[in-house]
């Protein structure tokens, strides 16, 4: 017991919680299935304690429910807290659940972009418009080099879009940053990126950015939609 207590590591609770989060969200752990701390104790070899972690951290995610009588049993999807990365990379990684993901992400992005468009065209400072337009133009050189797969490509497609839902200063929508990048990366991940994305759906982040800078509430927003529209088509998602 004295060496499992030395493996109390986070890395390895990490390690756990990504085992048993693949394995739920997949289905290999279907609804209703159960288990116990002394289970979690015996298969991973690890301490109580940290099985006792587990237990808590599955629980704030919605994917267990524990009790005395019947121990940890696995919760419906309905039940997830499927805005959490955690739950969101583990059905990204599922073959099972990336195509229902990616949908749910990209209807999410839909939704939200276009009217957090429309608020940075109000609220954003002009060193956010700066770095938007200079954004714009580097995604755009780089979507005319066929590099939409390269990193210079992601991390300047990530930036804007998640700088643009800061400059909207709507705090419910910047707290939805790390669930919309999560279609954003999920999408190169799994080869749904092509490295020649179109250039004239590209060139719409030049326009956005553009009316961002002036304050154009109406044009950004008709432009967030247009470059969704045209992202969404020719990945065909």
């Amino acid at each position: 017991m004295a060496e499992r207590g030395r493996r109390s590591s986070q890395p390895l609770l990490s390690s756990i919680l990504d085992t048993l989060g693949e394995e739920i969200v997949s289905g290999k752990q279907p609804e209703g299935n159960t288990f116990t701390l002394h289970d979690l104790s015996e298969r991973f070899d690890i301490s109580r304690t940290v099985a006792r972690e587990a237990m808590r951290a599955l629980e704030q995610l919605g994917l267990v429910s524990s009790s005395r009588r019947v121990g940890l049993k696995v919760l419906p999807q309905s039940e997830w807290n499927v805005f959490d990365h955690a739950v969101i990379s583990w059905r990204l990684r599922s073959n099972e659940q990336r195509p229902a993901q990616l949908a749910s992400l990209r209807e999410l992005r839909d939704s939200v972009e276009p009217g957090a468009a429309r608020l940075a065209a109000v609220n954003a400072t002009q060193e956010q418009a700066r770095r938007l337009r200079e954004l714009a133009e580097q995604i755009v050189e780089l979507a005319g080099q066929d590099a939409g797969n390269s990193e210079a490509f992601q991390e300047a497609d990530l930036e804007f879009h998640a700088l643009m839902l800061e400059a909207s200063r709507n705090e419910m929508f910047i707290a939805l940053t790390q669930p919309i990048m999560g279609i954003m990366s999920g999408r190169a991940l799994y080869g749904i990126m092509p490295d020649d994305p179109h250039v004239d759906t590209m060139q719409i982040h030049v326009e956005l950015a553009a009316a961002i800078s002036r304050g154009d509430a109406d044009a950004a927003e008709d432009a967030s939609r247009r470059l969704l529209r045209g992202v969404n088509d020719f990945m065909e998602m």
